[in-house]
């Protein structure tokens, strides 16, 4: 049987990797090579998340804003439509 390879340990954000006596980085100062545990490989970029970005922070936060604009217009009706009467006799003492 071939003696196994030792299992490279790699930190929690995977810059780093452990020799067994002490932490060494993981990938080059440039970031352009990654370490295999065993040589260095050219480091891939990651892929570009669809849908990530400014544009659909602003939708988010447009359609975060209209919701809330809703919900409000949707409770002050409940309130004022509970209230008619209350508020028609306020008015009517006020007027008279």
């Amino acid at each position: 049987m071939p003696p196994s390879l030792p299992h490279t340990r790699y930190s929690d954000d995977g810059f780093w990797w452990w020799d067994g006596a002490s932490w060494k980085p993981a990938v080059s100062p440039d970031r352009l090579w990654r370490w295999t545990g065993q040589t260095w490989v050219p480091a891939q970029q990651p892929a570009a998340a669809q849908g990530k970005g400014p544009g659909s922070a602003i939708l988010i936060s447009i359609a975060v804003f209209i919701g809330v604009l809703i919900l409000v217009s949707v409770i002050a009706t409940i309130i004022f439509v509970s209230m008619s009467d209350q508020i028609s006799n306020v008015l009517s003492n006020v007027i008279g």
